[in-house]
C-alpha cells in the first residue's frame, strides 16, 4: 500500500484535516471496490459508510439573551450516532440503519430527550432507500429533530454519502443519496456550523446501502415480503424488481412471470 505524503489519508502536521474520520469510514468501500476485482463472491456492494452524528447545541450561546418575550431553552450541547444502510451482500440483504465496518445502530430517543430539550419527533427507516438488486441494500433512515417548542437552535454538519451515493455491484443499483434540510424546504449544507431558526425542524435522510445482482434475480417472495415491511413501496416492486402483487401484497405469480419475460 502506497499513500502519497501530503493527501488526506497521510497529511503532515500541520495540514489540516478537520472531520477526517469521515473519510476513513469511506475506506472500506474502496478497499472492497478494489477486493472485487479478484474475489468478488466475497465482497460488499457500496453503504452509507460514514456515521450521521449531527452535533446539535442551542440555548443562550445560539440565540443570545436579548430575545425580548421569546423563551429561551436552557444551554446544552449533545452529539447522537446513526447510521444509514450497509450495502448488499453476495447472499443476504445489507442491515438496515446500521454502520460498516463499525456495526453502531443508533441511539434510543429517550436517551437523547432524557439529557437535553431535544424532541426526535420522526425516526424512521426510509422506505425505497436501499438499492435494488439480487440482494437489496440496507434501507436508510428519516429524522425528524427539533428542540422543546421548536426554539431555534445549532447543528454543526459532518455528512456524507450526498453528492455522490453508494454504487451498487455485478448490475446491483446505487442505494439512495442522503439529504439535509429544514422541515420548511431548505436545504442545508452537508457540512458546517447551521442554525435551524425558530419554528422550524431539522430533518436528515441518511443514505441506503447499494444492491448486488440484477433485481430480476431476486426472488419475488422476497420482494413481497420487503413491500409487507414496508422496505420497498409496491410502485417499485413492479418497476424495479418486475414483481407484481395481489391487493393482499402476495405475489401475483402469472403477471410476475409475464413482465419477467426477456423483451
Amino acid at each position: 500500500m502506497k499513500i502519497p505524503e501530503g493527501c488526506i489519508l497521510n497529511a503532515p502536521h500541520p495540514y489540516p484535516v478537520s472531520v477526517r474520520h469521515v473519510i476513513g469510514h469511506l475506506l472500506p468501500d474502496l478497499m472492497m471496490g478494489c477486493l472485487h476485482q479478484a474475489v468478488p463472491e466475497r465482497v460488499t456492494a457500496e453503504g452509507a459508510s460514514a456515521l450521521w452524528n449531527p452535533p446539535l447545541r442551542g440555548g443562550g450561546a445560539i440565540s443570545g439573551q436579548a430575545r425580548g418575550n421569546k423563551p429561551v431553552i436552557p444551554d446544552f450541547e449533545i452529539i447522537t450516532f446513526n447510521s444509514g444502510g450497509t450495502g448488499a451482500r453476495p447472499t443476504q440483504d445489507g442491515l438496515n440503519a446500521t454502520a460498516f465496518p463499525s456495526g453502531v445502530r443508533t441511539m434510543p430517543v429517550e436517551a437523547t430527550e432524557n439529557v437535553a430539550p431535544v424532541i426526535l419527533w420522526r425516526k424512521e427507516l426510509k422506505p425505497d432507500s436501499g438499492g435494488a438488486g439480487r440482494t437489496r441494500g440496507g434501507v436508510g433512515q428519516i429524522m425528524e429533530i427539533a428542540t422543546k417548542g421548536d426554539l431555534e437552535f445549532a447543528v454543526n454538519a459532518s455528512f456524507d454519502r450526498i453528492a455522490n451515493a453508494p454504487k451498487g455491484r455485478e448490475g446491483g443499483l446505487n442505494g439512495a443519496a442522503g439529504r439535509v434540510a429544514q422541515k420548511s424546504g431548505a436545504l442545508l449544507r452537508t457540512k458546517g456550523f447551521q442554525v435551524i431558526p425558530d419554528g422550524d425542524r431539522l430533518v436528515l435522510e441518511l443514505p441506503g446501502g447499494a444492491g448486488m445482482g440484477d433485481p430480476d434475480a431476486r426472488d419475488p417472495i422476497l420482494v413481497a415480503r420487503d413491500v409487507r415491511d414496508g422496505l420497498v413501496s409496491p410502485a417499485n416492486a413492479r418497476k424495479l424488481y418486475k414483481v407484481a402483487l395481489t391487493e393482499a401484497f402476495a405475489v401475483d405469480e402469472a403477471e410476475t412471470a409475464r413482465i419477467r419475460l426477456p423483451t
